[in-house]
């Protein structure tokens, strides 16, 4: 499937583009749609997504479930600066290229400093990476 293709899929399908800027900005666009009052996230895994061994690189895996996960982060607490300060991800099957890479995030707690989270990271109804993480809540502008 094409990137054109999966754009008009991906839109068929309910998703829209977030808008972005940085990073994100090379490895997306980064795609969301809300599910039965659930946000998940999303990347089409293109060619320059790839490593040495053909497979999505890892770090586009990590990426995603990040910025899903402060997303969601950021969301659920009302404040618009968080920062990530601590991600684990656990590598549990290889994306493919050409594979739609959707991030489930939940919260899991808040406390009146820190956010929890846990994201999952599925491709085909298979899950590829799953990440736990703690957000720091910072004060508005730092």
């Amino acid at each position: 499937m094409t990137t054109e293709m999966a754009d008009e899929k991906l839109k068929a399908d309910g998703w829209t583009v977030v808008e972005t800027s940085g990073f994100l900005n090379l490895i997306g666009p980064l795609w969301e749609r809300v599910v039965e009052g659930n946000h998940e996230y999303a990347i089409f895994a293109e060619d320059k997504h790839h490593n040495r061994r053909s497979r999505v690189q890892g770090g586009v895996l990590m990426t995603l479930a990040d910025r899903a996960s402060g997303m969601i982060a950021r969301l659920v607490s009302g404040r618009p600066t968080l920062a990530t300060v601590q991600m684990d991800v656990h590598f549990i099957d290889a994306g493919q290229i050409g594979e739609l890479l959707i991030a489930k995030p939940r919260v899991i707690r808040v406390t009146h400093t820190l956010i929890f989270t846990h994201t999952e990271v599925v491709a085909e109804g298979r899950c590829v990476a799953a990440a736990s993480g703690v957000f720091k809540i910072l004060k508005d502008g730092s």
